[in-house]
């Protein structure tokens, strides 16, 4: 089966060695996508952190052949259980349509501390 490789550019891609996302076969798995903007900033409001992620990882997808509308399961990481409306709100304009199978969990941290969110996605296209 063909493995394919996606990557953002981010310069940790190769430190750590993993991608934006991998597809095998009909199966996409996007990997832990951070609220980043090409230029390295952060926005400090949780919903537009919530939507930079989905928006990267609607990128991610497609240039893996899938769409947002192929995706099955999320998971959230929030550093605050305060977040979870807020995010819970765009995940839902996201995916109302396609409500794939969701965990929302609260963490200590993420890597930067700018960082309130951080989601991952998986997709089966078809």
């Amino acid at each position: 089966m063909d493995r394919r490789h996606v990557t953002s550019g981010s310069p940790y891609e190769p430190l750590i060695g993993f991608s934006r996302a991998v597809r095998v076969g009909d199966r996409v798995i996007v990997s832990g996508t951070a609220p980043v903007w090409p230029d390295g900033e952060v926005d400090e409001d949780v919903s537009v952190q919530a939507r930079r992620c989905l928006e990267i990882i609607g990128e991610a997808l497609e240039e893996a052949g899938a769409s947002l509308a192929d995706v099955v399961r999320t998971r959230t990481y929030l550093v605050d259980a305060a977040y979870s409306e807020a995010v819970g709100r765009v995940h839902g304009e996201v995916f109302g349509a396609v409500r794939p199978a969701s965990t929302m969990v609260v963490v200590a941290s993420l890597l930067d501390r700018r960082w309130k969110v951080e989601i991952e996605a998986e997709a089966i296209i078809g």
